[in-house]
């Protein structure tokens, strides 16, 4: 049975399940902080994949980049489920919750490293801390929600079990560390899948999809960031602003659309069910990592104009517009039932797909770009309008 939130402070309660049709939920203050916490490791991320591209190690560089964006969203997802089930706002659960987000930051300090020399050992312990702070959650839930015991502890063996593996694998050779790095992402989301058939934790569907927007908003922050801090060195390297004006125009017509897209959705009605959330929340990784990834490509743009980094002009261009169409893609699927995705008014979508990785090959891919997904917006704006009216029509 599900109780009330507790007045902040309140050193003790039994971790029961809330109420998933709880009125008005929405993000805590500790939520927030945790989130601010994780900028620097989406930074770090980004930064180091930039990086690679711009030294012309590209799968070098996407490769580690996955990798390390993998165990910061993981970690940030698992947190956010959980505390949209379990979030009792007593002492020992703000505890643990700081724990995770010195977690954070230990895979924030690791991140480079990781990326750019393949060494996982503190991107390893900071991910580990993060999740056995996280089984200890789970073993809180399972001994004062009998109702969910048995999911709750499906929870945290899975995940003790998983992080025994990923230690391992820093004791292993080289050559096993890529292939074991793949069985234990396919077991890490394996975990949830599991342990919910067991019964369904009672997550919020309001407050999931409040929480990933936040985080949306966190990396497309993360590309403005990005963006001004190579303009900024441009500009320092005394590059006339007249030469990157193209670069940044484009570059906040594209970050303004991807926010408006995203912003447009109703993403709690894909939430009716553990099948279609899983599948949601799963494929918001290539979301999340895209959004992060169009500041590192805007960055190279800029790089480019001022004649730094050894990526020829195309491949740069690529490096914008390709996590441009992923974003746009992964939002109009995730956000869409497949009556709508097949439906002729929204061909826009894949069509702006198109056009946007037809940028690459133009003079000004960022700018083109920019156009494009401004023009998706007025689009889906347009096709809105025109259904609404349609509705209001058969209505009377």
């Amino acid at each position: 049975m599900s109780q009330p939130q507790s007045p902040a402070g309140t050193w003790h309660r039994p971790m029961v399940a809330r109420l998933a049709s709880e009125k008005h939920r929405a993000a805590t203050a500790l939520e927030l902080f945790f989130d601010l916490c994780f900028v620097a490791a989406v930074a770090q991320a980004a930064g180091a994949f930039e990086h690679e591209l711009a030294e012309g190690r590209v799968g070098h560089g996407i490769l580690g980049y996955a990798m390390v964006f993998f165990a910061i969203w993981w970690a940030w997802m698992n947190f956010t489920w959980f505390a949209s089930a379990y979030d009792t706002d007593d002492v020992p659960y703000r505890l643990l919750t700081l724990v995770q987000i010195a977690g954070a930051l230990v895979l924030a300090a690791g991140a480079a490293e990781a990326l750019q020399h393949e060494d996982f050992t503190v991107i390893t312990w900071g991910y580990v801390v993060m999740r056995l702070a996280m089984v200890t959650q789970w073993l809180r839930a399972a001994r004062s929600d009998p109702e969910h015991r048995g999911c709750c502890m499906r929870y945290a063996v899975g995940i003790l079990v998983v992080q025994i593996g990923w230690v391992a694998r820093l004791a292993l050779p080289d050559d096993w560390g890529l292939p074991l790095f793949a069985v234990l992402v396919v077991a890490e989301l394996a975990v949830p899948v599991w342990a919910e058939s067991a019964g369904n934790t009672t997550w919020h569907p309001h407050h999931i999809a409040e929480r990933y927007g936040l985080f949306t908003l966190i990396v497309l922050g993360e590309t403005i960031t990005a963006a001004t801090v190579a303009v900024r060195t441009a500009l320092d390297d005394e590059t006339a602003l007249g030469d990157i004006a193209t670069l940044v125009v484009g570059g906040l017509l594209t970050v303004f659309a991807l926010w408006w897209l995203y912003f447009a959705q109703n993403a709690p009605r894909r939430l009716t069910n553990l099948r279609s959330a899983i599948l949601w929340g799963y494929g918001h990784y290539a979301v999340f990592a895209s959004a992060a990834a169009v500041g590192a490509g805007l960055a190279l743009g800029v790089a480019r104009t001022t004649g730094h980094g050894h990526l020829s002009d195309h491949a740069a261009a690529a490096a914008f517009t390709v996590p441009v169409a992923v974003f746009i893609t992964l939002v109009w699927v995730l956000h869409h039932r497949g009556a709508e995705i097949r439906s002729r008014n929204d061909l826009i979508h894949p069509t702006a797909v198109v056009a946007v990785l037809a940028m690459t090959f133009t003079p000004s891919p960022v700018l083109a770009t920019g156009v494009i997904a401004a023009a998706l917006v007025a689009a889906t704006l347009v096709v809105s309008a025109r259904a609404r009216g349609g509705a209001d029509l058969s209505e009377d």
